[in-house]
């Protein structure tokens, strides 16, 4: 299981990349070293408030999208997450869940 902190770097990775920019680019924009920013990417470092302010302002994102990373998980953590959800929630909700779900298959 990924850590919160390579979570989060995997997350700003992808919200750069999905961008289609560099590093360098992100970085030069944020007045960090490409560096620094690989290894926030990387889950090597602990950014501080004020590094995510520049990481929200400069991709252009709300703040809570950075941590918005439950899908950058791997396929069984959400099978298991799928499977501690379904064993939660009451009988209507899960029959609706299915619904979606079987909606979303489709």
């Amino acid at each position: 299981m990924m850590t919160q902190k390579k979570l989060f770097g995997v997350r700003i990775k992808n919200l750069r990349e999905g961008k289609g920019w560099t590093q360098e680019y992100l970085a030069e924009k944020m007045d960090i070293s490409p560096n620094y920013l690989s290894s926030i990417e990387r889950g090597k470092e602990n950014p501080t408030f004020d590094m995510l302010i520049k990481f929200s302002d400069a991709l252009n994102v709300e703040m809570w999208e950075l941590f918005d990373f439950g899908h950058e998980v791997s396929q069984s953590e959400l099978r298991e997450m799928m499977h501690r959800l379904a064993e939660e929630i009451d009988e209507e909700k899960l029959s609706l869940a299915v619904k979606i779900l079987r909606a979303i298959v489709r």
